[in-house]
């Protein structure tokens, strides 16, 4: 018997505001789609949070049993800035900005995200498609919904007719919004007179002549719309009905409203049945934002180079200190919060690593099998992480406990602790077994971030003496330094 057939899972589904318990299209399997990256910049904090909350999601429907096929997208076309249907595409201005091809910032920015990704352990998706790849599908899709009579054309142009999809569909159920809200939200704006309605939202888009990423269709040279691409990329590789769609907050409307409607427009059904949505991340209890400087890149967390913590922390850290909220909850990113979860973490790590020396008993003073199944419940509550780490913690407390003789374990119930607290830190959470003594990856960023922070200074003062002096004897000590336009980074050979 399957895990999955013995612990019962609910989900927070966005669709029907609750909780719902979990059950696939098919037993035993599950198709996931989460929305991906669009690669212009390097890969924002926020972001790989909203990632590290399906990786958790993916890991533990892997560990109940489940064969998962887990679909996460690169956007590297047809993203417009602000995400309107009116401007400059996202990849397209960075590469005239930087005077390089297109496809050049594609790779390096997937490239990034993918070396971030690494370093805080994720497991890579089943499929990673890219949205150039599937033009193909995309304009067989524009084609079905134009047939079915819920698009237009105009000027080479493809619009969705909301207005008319709304008369026998329900568009914003979802954000439960309501298409009389939208109109009487709206205001005319430039570059939307093709339309028939400002809410109507683009499918296809005629190429200017400038405009550098372009495909042949029967409409025009042009390119696809954001969401659209989504709709095909989920659709061919798990179905056009599907177990779960998620992404982050933002994402809710219009984009994955949008790819509803694209769905029932094209499928004639709705497409997914659980729609899963994680929060925002503040830093100091404001949103990042790089106009008013209150921001940090996952670089400059690692590495300690910045003016907002006071020091470097490790990846597993990081996680962890994720992971001690719920992924639906706005979490606020502070230097006093990481610093509290790196002392956790650190004891979590300390007390695993002791429970070999345990000395056995003949009898068992504490339920681990009950200890265990709280484990369980905890993550069948809509992946509750936050109670999960409780959890462990009072294992922590046993642990400790048997260590000083006030109680006692089996042998069997170590092994059964070992097990379980192995399974659910690193299989599950996704954390790598560091120990503070063990480690100096986090002592030496922070050694390096000071010498970082001191040869800026004497860059500053035009002392180049001094910063050159550092910069040699860290290269000499086999410690190298990388200036760059986000700071500087170090590495060691």
């Amino acid at each position: 018997m399957q895990l999955f057939q013995q612990q019962k899972l609910y989900l927070y589904n966005s669709l029907s505001g609750k909780k719902e318990p979990f059950k696939p299209i098919n037993e035993g399997y599950v198709g996931m789609y989460v929305c991906g990256p669009t690669v212009y910049s390097n890969v924002h904090l926020g972001n790989v949070r909203t990632f590290m909350s399906f990786d958790v999601i993916f890991r533990y429907l892997k560990h109940l049993g489940y064969k998962v096929r887990y679909v996460r997208n690169i956007t590297d076309a047809g993203h417009l800035e602000n995400d309107a249907d009116a401007g400059e595409d996202k990849i397209t201005k960075k590469a005239r900005l930087e005077q390089i091809e297109p496809m050049e910032i594609v790779q390096r920015y997937t490239v990034d995200f993918h070396n971030i990704l690494n370093t805080f352990n994720f497991l890579p998706p089943s499929i990673e498609p890219t949205a150039t790849g599937h033009i193909i599908e995309q304009i067989e899709l524009i084609k079905n919904i134009i047939d079915n009579g819920f698009a237009y054309v105009v000027n080479g142009s493809v619009y969705f007719d909301v207005h008319k999809f709304n008369k026998t569909h329900d568009y914003g159920k979802l954000s439960k919004r309501k298409l009389e809200d939208l109109i009487h939200n709206t205001r005319e704006l430039d570059g939307q007179s093709d339309k028939k309605n400002p809410q109507d939202f683009a499918l296809w888009k005629k190429a200017e002549p400038q405009h550098i990423m372009r495909w042949p269709s029967p409409w025009s040279d042009g390119f696809p719309g954001w969401h659209l691409e989504c709709t095909a990329m989920s659709t061919k590789y798990l179905g056009d009905h599907f177990d779960i769609h998620g992404g982050g907050m933002d994402l809710k409307f219009p984009h994955h409203e949008c790819e509803i409607a694209q769905n029932e427009a094209a499928k004639g059904q709705t497409p997914v049945n659980y729609w899963m949505h994680a929060n925002m991340l503040e830093l100091n209890g404001q949103r990042m934002s790089k106009t008013t400087g209150n921001i940090i890149n996952p670089g400059e967390l690692l590495s300690g180079n910045n003016k907002i913590m006071s020091k470097a922390y490790s990846p597993s850290v990081i996680r962890f200190f994720m992971m001690q909220s719920s992924y639906r909850s706005v979490l606020d990113l502070t230097d006093s919060g990481l610093l509290g979860s790196e002392k956790g973490f650190y004891r979590l790590m300390d007390a695993f690593n002791t429970l070999e020396s345990l000395k056995p008993s003949t009898r068992s003073s504490i339920n681990i099998a009950d200890w265990k199944q709280a484990c369980y419940n905890a993550m069948n509550d809509d992946f509750n992480t936050p109670i999960l780490i409780a959890n462990l913690f009072e294992a922590v407390k046993y642990i400790n406990q048997v260590k000083e003789g006030s109680e006692t374990l089996t042998s069997e119930d170590i092994v059964l602790l070992q097990e379980t607290i192995h399974t659910f830190i690193f299989d599950i959470l996704g954390l790598e077994n560091v120990s503070k003594t063990e480690s100096g990856t986090d002592k030496l960023s922070a050694a390096v971030g000071v010498l970082i922070k001191l040869r800026q200074e004497a860059r500053a003062n035009k002392d180049f003496a001094m910063s050159d002096k550092i910069r040699d004897e860290l290269a000499e000590a086999g410690i190298q330094l990388k200036d760059g336009k986000d700071g500087t980074s170090f590495s060691v050979n």
